[in-house]
């Protein structure tokens, strides 16, 4: 038997906006949108190639669930971003910032070739250095 990672779950006073961010940040798709939930999955892939993909082989999404209450510690989750290799890895940083991303300080050191970030409401988040795989 093989079991799928289907999601990762982020709660939050306003899945709309939250998962709006998410969508604009990392370029993914919303499949699902209401008050109380919304659904990201990666953007550029169609349900039929979806459906042609061997069960463990299909990519996970992101869901935004309401609660009623704002993050209030640090993740003891979060998400690692990376650049493609061919991709300036300072202009994404800028980007995301423009966005509404902030550089948060989790005790990493200063030489980390990883830069943290929090999203609008606080949740922690790395774009590491550039990648080809």
């Amino acid at each position: 038997m093989v079991l799928r990672w289907y999601s990762s779950v982020i709660d939050t006073p306003d899945p709309r906006a939250l998962g709006g961010w998410w969508a604009e940040a990392i370029g993914w798709q919303k499949v699902y949108e209401a008050d109380d939930e919304v659904v990201l999955v990666p953007g550029g892939v169609t349900e039929e190639e979806v459906r042609a993909m061997p069960w463990e082989r299909v990519p996970p999404g992101l869901v935004f669930v309401r609660v009623a209450e704002p993050k209030q510690v640090k993740n003891r989750i979060h998400l690692d971003l990376a650049p493609h290799t061919g991709q300036d890895r300072d202009a994404e940083i800028t980007r995301l910032e423009q966005l509404g991303a902030v550089r948060v300080d989790v005790g990493q050191d200063s030489s980390a070739s990883w830069t943290v970030l929090a999203d609008p409401e606080g949740n922690e988040f790395c774009v590491l250095s550039s990648r080809s795989l």
